[in-house]
């Protein structure tokens, strides 16, 4: 896992994305870090500015948090609270959980009926 997440749907951030370009956009950067691609301040950052096209202090005033720890979560820096990971991930309706280490099992959770 080396932290970056591929620049992906709507990487252009003057555009405003659509709700279908959003939801792809959701749904890649969780899957890549269900997969180990990335890590979820990369998740984080990217989510802030390809969704809401918001800086560091705009994005930490609607999740409640400061600009420094929304900092230090996007560069993996510090460890903050599960309660504090909960806010800063709030507004893209994400949660933070556990899950299982081992792929396998996590495949065969994520595609049970």
């Amino acid at each position: 896992m080396d932290g970056r997440a591929t620049e992906a749907v709507g990487a252009d951030m003057s555009t405003s994305l659509s709700p279908a370009q959003r939801e792809a956009l959701l749904l890649e950067m969780v899957e890549q870090l269900f997969a180990e691609k990335t890590t979820p301040g990369a998740v984080l950052k990217i989510l802030r500015r390809q969704v809401l096209a918001m800086n560091q202090t705009e994005y930490a005033s609607l999740a409640g948090i400061s600009r420094r720890t929304l900092s230090d979560i996007e560069t993996g820096k510090g460890s903050p609270s599960m309660a504090v990971l909960n806010r800063a991930f709030r507004p893209f309706g994400l949660t933070v959980g556990l899950m299982p280490r081992s792929p396998a099992l996590r495949e065969r959770l994520l595609n049970r009926p």
